[in-house]
């Protein structure tokens, strides 16, 4: 059920639920970017998250204040974290868009809160959880109603708190 207010969007992107997946478990295994609909969604951007930089990520690196970058923990020498602004926002998150988009980590390449959506798991951020309340997935065939019941079970099946690897990880199989 969504929100007073919200439409309800295909989360496929003209996609069935099958073809979505397949395009998600490859970007989660970094093999391409996600393709999402944001519109005029900006959440991810403003939702208090610190977003990981590999070492491999020049150009991103290059156009990243150091200032704004700090050691992660538990990663090799060179991984970093970007952090966010008193307000929740991403530092790079500018007049309500992404001033490096064109060279964004690739972390930001990746997500797709439609992971959640697909799971059936409540992201933490309340404007996130807006937004993936309006997803509808298509399920064109019964291949598609199974691996969508599929992905949910994983998910429910998953006891980490942590809302975003249970989700992540019941889509990536």
């Amino acid at each position: 059920m969504s929100a007073p207010g919200d439409l309800l969007r295909s989360a496929g992107a003209d996609k069935s639920f099958g073809e979505w997946l397949a395009d998600t478990r490859a970007a989660i295994r970094g093999e391409r970017d996600a393709e999402v609909p944001c519109g005029e969604c900006t959440a991810c951007c403003t939702a208090s998250q610190f977003i990981h930089v590999d070492p491999d990520e020049r150009e991103t690196l290059a156009v990243i204040p150091r200032e704004v970058l700090f050691p992660a923990p538990g990663f090799p020498p060179g991984h970093v974290l970007m952090g966010y602004d008193d307000r929740g926002c991403c530092p790079m998150f500018k007049d309500n868009e992404c001033s490096i988009y064109a060279h964004r980590p690739r972390t930001c390449r990746v997500y797709d809160c439609r992971v959640f959506a697909a799971a059936d798991v409540v992201p933490d951020d309340p404007e996130i959880a807006a937004r993936v309340r309006t997803w509808r997935f298509d399920h064109p065939t019964p291949e598609d109603v199974i691996a969508h019941e599929d992905v949910k079970h994983r998910a429910a099946a998953d006891t980490d708190p942590n809302p975003t690897k249970r989700a992540v990880r019941a889509v990536a199989g």
